[in-house]
């Protein structure tokens, strides 16, 4: 499975920020080895540490809509995405990955679109249109999802591993 790190809401959004977020990130590579991203939009940073399953030649994360308004970092795996990718026609996926419908339901069916995922997962997806995001995770559990705070009031969102760190 893979690692995934969200600060939102930062107190600044300086490169110093952004070095740090990328050190608390690095702390995840044991969860993901194969690939590193990061995104920053204004004070909020969507880390991802992948360990590639499905798609592993382009499914590198965060993931995007088409105009990159929306984004999101998964952890797990989504059963049905072939299914919904033919729910969704008029959309252009960038990637195979079973992950990259998650971004495309949200702009077609808003929030409601969770209850849509069959599978083992845990995300974090900002929608920069309006500055709003959505933590969810599998109605189970198999996939963990903590939020914490840092000491400089700063939201964090992390998968189950992270949670081990003491790094606020």
């Amino acid at each position: 499975m893979c690692g995934i790190l969200a600060v939102l809401g930062c107190s600044d959004d300086s490169q110093a920020k952004r070095v740090r977020v990328l050190e608390l990130s690095r702390r995840l590579k044991h969860r993901g080895p194969d690939w590193s991203g990061l995104y920053q939009h204004g004070d909020n940073y969507l880390a991802h540490q992948r360990l590639a399953v499905i798609d592993p030649a382009s499914g590198d994360q965060p993931l995007y809509n088409e105009d990159e308004t929306i984004v999101v970092t998964v952890n797990g795996e989504i059963y049905n995405h072939e299914e919904l990718r033919k729910s969704l026609p008029g959309h252009n996926f960038r990637t195979g990955s079973d992950c990259d419908v998650i971004a495309h339901l949200y702009e077609e069916h808003g929030e409601n679109f969770v209850d849509m995922l069959d599978g083992i997962f845990s995300f974090v997806l900002l929608d920069t249109r309006n500055n709003t995001y959505i933590a969810a995770r599998d109605a189970i559990g198999i996939t963990s999802l903590y939020i914490g705070w840092g000491l400089d009031g700063d939201y964090r969102l992390f998968d189950r591993f992270y949670f081990n760190y003491h790094v606020f």
